[in-house]
C-alpha cells in the first residue's frame, strides 16, 4: 500500500485518519494542503477516483463563500478557483494508488489492507 493523506492541520477528520493508519502500523505520507497543495495531475487522478469535482468541494467552509464558488458559471472556472485556493477541498483526501476517498472512511480503508 502507498497511502497519501491530503489534509489540513486543524481538521479533526484528518487527525482521525492519521490515527487510523498509525494504529494499524500502516505507513503513509501526509501532505498539508494549506502549505504544499495538490498538483494538477494529482487533482485529476483523485477527481476521477472519487466520482467528480463536486465530491471534493467543502461547501461548509468559510472559503467557499469568500470565493463565490456557487456563483461561478463554468466547471473550468470552478476547478481553477479550487486549485488556486486549496482550502476549499473536503479533508481528509486519502489516496492509495488509483483509489481515493474523501472524508473519514475507515470501512473503505479496511478493504485496502
Amino acid at each position: 500500500m502507498n497511502i497519501q493523506i491530503y489534509g489540513k492541520k486543524k481538521c479533526f477528520d484528518t487527525k482521525k485518519a492519521e490515527r487510523y493508519f498509525k494504529e494499524r502500523r500502516i505507513k503513509y505520507q501526509y501532505i498539508d494542503l494549506e502549505k504544499y497543495g495538490m498538483s494538477l495531475g494529482e487533482y485529476r487522478n483523485i477527481k476521477a477516483a472519487v466520482g467528480g469535482m463536486e465530491e471534493l468541494i467543502d461547501k461548509n467552509c468559510k472559503a467557499y463563500e469568500d470565493c463565490f464558488i456557487a456563483y461561478l458559471a463554468s466547471r473550468e472556472a470552478i476547478e481553477e478557483k479550487l486549485l488556486e485556493n486549496q482550502t476549499l477541498f473536503k479533508t481528509p483526501i486519502v489516496r492509495n494508488g488509483k483509489k481515493a476517498t474523501v472524508g473519514y472512511c475507515p470501512e473503505v480503508w479496511k478493504e485496502w489492507e
